[in-house]
């Protein structure tokens, strides 16, 4: 891990608990379920996005630390959803009892439910941001995470299971369920950091829609590579769903290639960038290269 990457990491796991404030009147285990989601590891992916697109384009990553913290808020919430019994049905979690088994389903949907609307509550605690930047910031991220974005990527998900899809369905479940919020984070930073160009803001959704598509493919591979002690989460749950994935319909090895072409085009997509970016451009290949 970088210098870099490990500042923007520390960044992001010590602001992440000073927005879930405390509670006083007896709702105290919803708070616990959420922090318990919060706060239970995960690469951060999304938030780093934020934090270094803001520096690369010229703003202070301090600054778009809401912004961050936001999309991560909204990142665990699905997840936590997605691993309810009415979805996923799955009882790990990066290593550990998902919410729904270590609070009870009840408390693990309404634990969903408070991270999504703490994320838009949070945005607007950007002080050093323009106002105008932040109403910007709450168009995208609503967009990105709803219908239109990462919730119109499960529906499709689900109706889905138990079928055989061809390739452009599944790019298209990938394009909403995994790359619309990747691409939020990554337009958060550009507006974090004030920036109104559209060339530099076609560059970062182009990115991000790269990142996040090879960010699935490379997922579809460990789910049929990895271990679960490795993975932190159950190996084997797209078969057990019934599910299509970029390994059953190309295979393993095109499924490599696939994710080596997209994190070059990701890469290439950062030429039009105003700042440094040799941090994107080695996150792009880390991400290509993980192992959980």
């Amino acid at each position: 891990m970088s210098n870099l990457q490990q500042k923007y990491l520390d960044m992001v796991n010590q602001s992440l608990e000073s927005y879930v404030y405390p509670v006083t009147d007896g709702q105290d285990i919803v708070r616990d379920a959420m922090l318990y989601s919060l706060k239970n590891g995960g690469k951060r992916v999304r938030p780093m996005l934020t934090l270094a697109f803001c520096e690369v384009c010229g703003g202070n990553p301090h600054d778009a630390l809401p912004f961050a913290c936001a999309v991560e808020m909204i990142h665990t919430y699905s997840l936590i959803h997605d691993d309810l019994p009415c979805m996923d049905d799955d009882d790990l979690r990066r290593g550990k009892p998902s919410c729904h088994k270590q609070f009870g389903e009840a408390n693990a949907l309404l634990a969903g439910d408070g991270l999504l609307t703490l994320a838009f509550e949070t945005v607007t605690k950007a002080e050093n941001i323009a106002s105008a930047d932040i109403v910007r910031a709450v168009k995208v991220l609503s967009n990105l995470a709803g219908c239109a974005g990462m919730i119109g990527g499960q529906v499709i998900d689900l109706l889905s299971e138990e079928k055989s899809v061809d390739y452009n369905t599944l790019h298209c479940i990938d394009k909403l369920k995994t790359g619309a919020l990747i691409q939020a984070a990554a337009l958060l930073g550009c507006i974090a950091a004030g920036i109104t160009d559209k060339s530099i803001l076609r560059a970062a959704e182009v990115y991000a829609e790269n990142i996040g598509f090879a960010f699935q493919v490379i997922d579809d591979i460990l789910d049929v590579t990895a271990d679960t002690e490795t993975l932190g989460k159950p190996v084997g749950s797209d078969e057990k769903n019934e599910k299509s994935t970029f390994v059953k319909l190309l295979g393993l090895e095109k499924c490599r290639q696939l994710a080596n072409d997209l994190t070059d085009s990701a890469v290439s997509a950062l030429e039009t960038m105003p700042g440094d970016t040799a941090f994107l451009r080695a996150f792009a290949q880390l991400l290509a290269k993980r192992k959980q």
